[in-house]
């Protein structure tokens, strides 16, 4: 039986890297995406030149609760299993205090949290049925707060709660862990690639260096196949927080 994977937030970035990891590695590939459509058409398109009918796209919007159940339930109609789900999609920007809107809140804390929830919960049952995975791509630095950055931090270390606490209300049938990125990516939000701030994050970084998605892709991947660990939350960060 053919492996099935749901990639959420994989049009782009580290999510179209997870994507094209697990489809070398022979999954089939559900690619989630919101509003990228034109870039997961394009990696729908890319791999499955690769492999006839090994991707297919499904769009949907995380804050809407009623469609998670949707993304769920045509996850599980498109090949009629579910054997890795990879909590990707994640908004993230500043929001200093003082400016903090509730709509900020809802939007950061819904992407990182609130839709990784209830996607484990409509997929659980599915899950436990293949003895499958969830992995949950967390953040390096949000258990030690982020300046300007609180609801997105306070997302994802719920996120990361979320990882540890589903870890053992699932077991032993379905294993839970995290991948916590570092600087991989410079963020796309306005004032974010500025170059001081850039180069003081590499700085407080061992390896000297900038990530790449496939370092991401790769501890992910390690996770499905690492039979014997469950819970834990590894961190892919060049050495910034050993």
């Amino acid at each position: 039986m053919i492996p099935v994977v749901l990639v959420t937030g994989a049009a782009a970035r580290i999510g179209a890297s997870i994507a094209r990891r697990f489809h070398a590695a022979g999954y089939r590939v559900v690619l989630h995406y919101f509003r990228s459509q034109d870039k997961a058409t394009a990696l729908s398109a890319e791999l499955n030149a690769i492999r006839p009918d090994s991707v297919r796209l499904l769009q949907a919007d995380l804050l809407q609760l009623i469609e998670i159940e949707n993304l769920a339930l045509q996850t599980l109609a498109t090949w009629g299993r579910l054997d890795v789900l990879v909590n990707n999609a994640s908004t993230f920007y500043p929001t200093p205090l003082g400016s903090i809107t509730a709509a900020q809140w809802d939007n950061l804390t819904g992407s990182n949290a609130r839709a990784p929830l209830f996607l484990c919960q409509h997929l659980a049952a599915a899950l436990k049925e293949s003895h499958g995975c969830i992995v949950n791509i967390v953040d390096s630095t949000s258990h030690y707060g982020l300046s300007k950055f609180a609801p997105y931090a306070m997302g994802k270390e719920a996120l990361a709660n979320l990882t540890r606490s589903l870890a053992r209300e699932l077991a032993p049938e379905v294993r839970v862990n995290g991948v916590a990125p570092g600087a991989i990516l410079w963020p796309e939000y306005e004032g974010g690639d500025n170059e001081a701030e850039q180069n003081a994050t590499l700085a407080r970084t061992m390896l000297g260096r900038l990530g790449s998605p496939d370092d991401i892709a790769h501890a992910a991947f390690f996770l499905t196949q690492a039979s014997y660990i469950t819970g834990e939350i590894i961190k892919v960060d060049g050495g910034v927080l050993a």
